[in-house]
């Protein structure tokens, strides 16, 4: 709803899930959090029949980050704690809907202890590799500047904050040109699995930024993309199929026996990023 601008939709359908019983705490708050984000950013979808209505006059001058930083804003003149609920939020609860809405938030605060906050709580904490990436995305967002030493995948990854991807067009070429491959072989073979493959994808490159594991992919020649674009043609199969059918895999992609080690390499990554996110679940 919220990616086709359906915002008096997606508020009738939240405040309709508010009153239902049963659920665990942890959904009511993510709820309540996203329906008062979006009865701030977007007043004019309103429940009185107003509907979806296209904003006019000076609402149309309001783009949506406008709207989220006049919400923070009042926010803080509310209540100069703020940043600081934000900030505990997204330090000591698990990643969810709640804390990448904190985030979003803190992107439209001023305030040089933000930034010193975030940072150092990336150098220091063991984070989920997904939520530290969200938080390198708020710090470059805030103009923060310079170098972070984050622990990723047993070892310190060092990340430039001003290079940190904001949207999937700013990753490198090599990160497209795998789901490339996979998009070729997917629409012959399995036209369904392009999209789980979109999704995984994302969400390991995110995983993996700045890493060794990640370097490597971009350093690579092309044999090192269909390497990667094999194991993730395999993983997303197996997990939709319930088979493994590893030979018929590498031949589409031309992964010879003596690139079968690095093959195998790249799907125990894919494997146990994906075990790993269902375990922090």
């Amino acid at each position: 709803m919220l990616e086709s601008e359906r915002y008096g939709e997606a508020m009738e359908l939240l405040r309709f899930l508010l009153q239902c019983q049963g659920q665990d705490e942890r959904h009511y708050q993510e709820w309540q959090s996203l329906l008062e984000w979006l009865e701030a950013a977007f007043p004019y979808a309103s429940r009185d029949g107003e509907g979806d209505r296209e904003p006019s006059g000076s609402e149309q001058d309001l783009k949506e980050e406008d709207m989220a930083r006049i919400l923070a804003r009042s926010k803080l003149e509310e209540d100069a704690d703020y940043p600081d609920k934000l900030l505990k939020k997204v330090m000591n609860e698990p990643l969810s809907e709640a804390t990448i809405l904190a985030l979003e938030q803190l992107s439209y605060l001023e305030g040089g202890q933000v930034d010193e906050a975030l940072a150092g709580w990336l150098e220091q904490a063991a984070v989920h590799p997904l939520l530290q990436f969200r938080t390198l995305q708020t710090l470059r967002r805030r103009g923060a500047q310079g170098t972070i030493g984050l622990m990723r995948g047993g070892e310190v990854a060092y990340v430039d904050i001003e290079t940190v991807p904001l949207t999937n067009e700013e990753f490198p070429p090599q990160v497209g040109q795998v789901l490339e491959r996979v998009a070729e072989q997917a629409e012959v073979h399995e036209p369904t699995l392009y999209y789980f493959a979109q999704e995984l994808w994302g969400q390991f490159m995110m995983s993996v930024y700045g890493s060794a594991e990640y370097r490597k992919l971009l350093e690579g020649e092309d044999a090192q993309l269909d390497i990667w674009a094999g194991a993730l043609h395999q993983m997303v199969s197996e997990s939709l199929n319930g088979t493994r059918q590893e030979e018929e895999t590498r031949a589409m992609y031309g992964i010879t026996g003596s690139m079968r080690f690095q093959f195998e390499g790249a799907y125990r990554s894919l494997k146990g990023f994906v075990k790993s996110s269902l375990l922090d679940k």
